[in-house]
């Protein structure tokens, strides 16, 4: 889940860094009465999930109410990387000294955690990579040891950050890595993590990735569910608990399990054609489950036919069949099905689906010939 630069703020906030304080407006006189209750200057910001918001015209500094008024009024519309801007944060100016990088993430050929500081802050860390990739000091972290003091004060001298900056830069760092390990964080970033004029170190934007399967872990994060962007397909399959990613080809993918809809997706590839989504209907295959899934892609026009690719561990195939065959009695399906069925009971299910076979809905005995079906149907 991807939380608004106010969000992953309050977020940051409740592991005790330093945040200005701001307040949430959707229309031009919400941001104008912000900025009253809160005292200009202010600095009015564009609420997207995007980067760039800066060069976009987003983020603009209101030195009275008068700028406010004018800033929120050409924000709030504006598209951002094809975002458009419907909320604003209203936050106090900051005495900017000077501008650094922090962030943290999950280094999974290493399988430890990545933590990445630079002086070069306020820039894209992707510039920095290219033009002058030693300025970015890198850690890695075993999470049984996790971020100590010592190793963060290393990791703040290779970084070579001022003097001025070392103790609240530590103090930072470490709430940081606290709030990406507690928090259940894919990627938390701080750009720019910056010292004031007084020689404070402050947060000063944030950028917050959260893991959704850790929702259970922690109730609160419900509030980000309805925040998040999706398509209209995104949204049909998030409704009934349906793990989707809206791509941009021809062939509709359902599987079972994540690697398996990975594979499936580029043996779309491989076949010369492309997948026109993602969708993992996990261990369960039932007509319930099925029916959801056919009704998502069956949705999106883009669709010309439709790869079931399946094999059975503990999901039979049998019951597949018969959630396959009850699911179309449900959903009037426009392109034609591909079916791939392996596994346990794959025998008896594919007994089930021989009668039913048809121009409307083919079977195949293997992922690759089921895949090059599918695209020369799709084509």
């Amino acid at each position: 889940m991807d939380l608004f630069e106010h969000q992953g703020k309050e977020f940051f906030a409740h592991y005790g860094m330093p945040v200005s304080p701001g307040e949430i407006a959707f229309t031009v006189d919400e941001a104008v009465a912000a900025a009253q209750r809160l005292g200009t200057p202010v600095m009015v910001k564009a609420q997207v999930h995007a980067g760039g918001r800066g060069k976009a015209g987003g983020v603009k500094f209101a030195a009275d109410l008068d700028a406010v008024r004018e800033h929120a009024g050409n924000i709030l519309g504006l598209d951002i990387k094809g975002h458009v801007v419907k909320r604003l944060l209203i936050e106090q100016a900051s005495d900017i000294a000077d501008e650094y990088y922090a962030s943290f993430t999950l280094d999974r050929s290493a399988k430890l955690h990545l933590g990445m500081l630079s002086r070069q802050g306020g820039v894209e860390i992707e510039t920095v990579a290219v033009e002058n990739p030693e300025a970015i000091a890198k850690i890695w972290i075993d999470p049984v040891d996790g971020l100590t003091e010592a190793a963060c004060r290393d990791w703040v001298a290779a970084a070579e950050l001022p003097a001025a900056a070392v103790e609240g830069s530590v103090d930072v760092l470490q709430k940081l890595y606290t709030a990406y390990v507690q928090g259940d964080a894919d990627m938390v970033e701080i750009n720019p993590l910056i010292l004031t004029e007084q020689g404070k170190v402050h947060v000063l934007d944030a950028k917050v990735t959260l893991d959704g399967n850790s929702e259970y872990r922690h109730p609160e994060y419900e509030q980000y569910d309805s925040t998040q962007v999706r398509d209209e397909r995104e949204a049909a399959a998030h409704a009934h608990g349906l793990q989707y990613v809206g791509l941009d080809g021809t062939v509709g993918v359902i599987a079972n399990g994540a690697g398996l809809a990975m594979s499936t997706v580029d043996v779309v590839n491989q076949a010369g054609g492309q997948a026109a989504n993602f969708l993992d209907i996990g261990g369960g295959a039932n007509a319930d489950v099925m029916s959801a899934a056919l009704e998502v892609i069956n949705n999106d026009p883009a669709v010309k036919s439709i790869f079931i690719n399946i094999f059975g561990g503990i999901t039979r195939g049998d019951l597949v069949a018969e959630g396959i065959i009850e699911a179309m009695k449900r959903v009037e399906i426009d392109s034609p099905i591909v079916i791939r069925l392996d596994g346990t009971n794959a025998v008896e299910g594919r007994r089930i689906l021989e009668p039913r076979l048809g121009d409307g809905l083919m079977m195949e005995d293997t992922m690759l010939s089921a895949a090059r079906r599918a695209v020369e149907l799709a084509e």
